[in-house]
């Protein structure tokens, strides 16, 4: 009816009956484009922008990521896209052969537009966990992934269902017969889908922990998890990518525990000159009373050892024979008594000072303790101080560290020989 109207109104202004048919149409078609678009720039610049006034000035943080990820922007495209729905009589009449088509990719773009939505929504759910979770650490990203990967071949199904005049059940259908196909061409994603499910379902690994995955060269920070791969930043700064599937393929070591358990491990040996250990004498006895932390342990050993002694009769003139303390007992004692009074060390955690099996590079005495502050650059240098100070103290024992000769030594040697 309207096209016949305007079709007589040009007639009457003095165009053609020929000129005047597709004359209508095109200021039809240019009016109802007019319309959709001043319908978008209202939604856009008067319904979003309120909408994200009302968001940006709100007390929740969550809903600022729907903004950042443009989901009520690529929303408002339903908007032109359903005025071309409403007017596509008026755009080219039911019987016309291009009428078919017309129809055909609009709802093509309903698809395209539900899809683009879809994404955006995605993505700032994902977001918002990453947001309200990050205490934790934990991510699903893989999930979001997935309904992606779901997303586009879901679209993709129902644009060709569309474009060839198909059921979407029919072509669903067909790829459901071309399972060995799908499974080859979507193995990678299939294999990082299951790999992420079991490393998120088994808090196997969290965004923010500490890997070390030497088959990988990664050794650092986890950025992101997803279902193609988990992005590792070493602590050089590079960027290492490895394949989700190979988490659970292979290997690897979190250092979440060591993070949680407030302590971070100090394991370290000192190798002693064997021909340095010996007996300790009375007389030397004296001396090591005068180091404060070791003072009461000294006496306290040496009445324990006297009491031995006499109560079996041993004689003590000949060094060896009973019990008696030694250099590097007591050198033990002093390394225990040091690292309890160190503020930077847990005591409710494993505390060793002991000996490994002695070896061509001497007898090893190892501390095993565990630093309360974690910081890298802290606990490298709480570890130098107590190995500074432990090596300086060294000769007050009497003994010596194991080092092998050098060039200096060698000249030394040679000069002695010569002399």
């Amino acid at each position: 009816m309207l096209d016949f109207r305007l079709i007589s109104l040009l007639h009457g202004l003095g165009f053609s009956r020929q000129l005047a048919l597709p004359l209508a149409y095109i200021i039809i078609t240019c009016l109802v484009l007019l319309v959709a678009l001043i319908a978008t720039w209202i939604v856009r610049r008067v319904l979003i922008r309120l909408v994200s006034h009302v968001i940006r000035e709100n007390e929740l943080h969550w809903d600022d990521l729907l903004l950042s990820n443009r989901f009520f922007h690529r929303l408002s495209w339903f908007v032109p896209v359903t005025i071309l729905y409403l007017a596509r009589d008026l755009l080219l009449p039911p019987g016309h052969p291009a009428a078919d088509i017309l129809g055909r990719l609009i709802m093509c773009g309903f698809v395209v537009v539900s899809m683009g939505a879809t994404l955006a929504l995605l993505g700032a759910i994902n977001d918002i966990h990453r947001l309200l979770r990050r205490d934790r650490g934990t991510t699903i990203s893989g999930y979001v992934d997935a309904a992606r990967i779901l997303t586009f071949v879901l679209g993709g199904i129902f644009l060709l269902a569309i474009l060839t005049d198909r059921s979407p059940w029919g072509l669903l259908s067909v790829m459901g017969g071309l399972t060995a196909v799908t499974m080859l061409v979507f193995r990678d994603s299939i294999l990082g889908f299951v790999a992420s499910i079991q490393l998120t379902g088994t808090d196997m690994l969290r965004v923010g922990d500490w890997i070390e995955m030497e088959s990988h060269g990664a050794d650092g920070e986890v950025l992101d998890i997803s279902i193609h791969s988990v992005r590792v930043q070493n602590w050089d700064k590079t960027i290492t990518t490895i394949p989700t599937y190979q988490l659970i393929a292979k290997s690897f070591k979190n250092w979440r525990g060591m993070a949680e358990s407030g302590g971070r491990r100090i394991k370290r040996s000192l190798h002693l000159d064997m021909n340095s250990i010996r007996f300790i004498t009375d007389d030397e006895l004296e001396g090591f009373a005068g180091i404060e932390l070791i003072r009461d342990y000294v006496r306290a050993k040496q009445r324990e050892i006297e009491e031995y002694n006499r109560a079996h009769g041993v004689d003590t003139s000949v060094m060896i024979n009973g019990r008696r303390q030694t250099n590097i007992g007591i050198f033990r004692a002093y390394i225990a008594a040091y690292l309890r009074q160190h503020p930077k060390i847990r005591k409710d955690m494993t505390f060793l000072v002991r000996h490994l099996e002695p070896g061509p590079e001497g007898l090893p005495i190892q501390v095993y303790v565990f630093s309360g502050d974690q910081v890298w650059a802290n606990y490298e240098a709480i570890q130098a101080d107590i190995f500074d100070h432990l090596l300086a103290a060294l000769p007050w024992f009497h003994l010596r560290v194991f080092q092998k000769p050098g060039g200096a030594d060698l000249q030394r040697l040679e000069d002695g020989a010569a002399t």
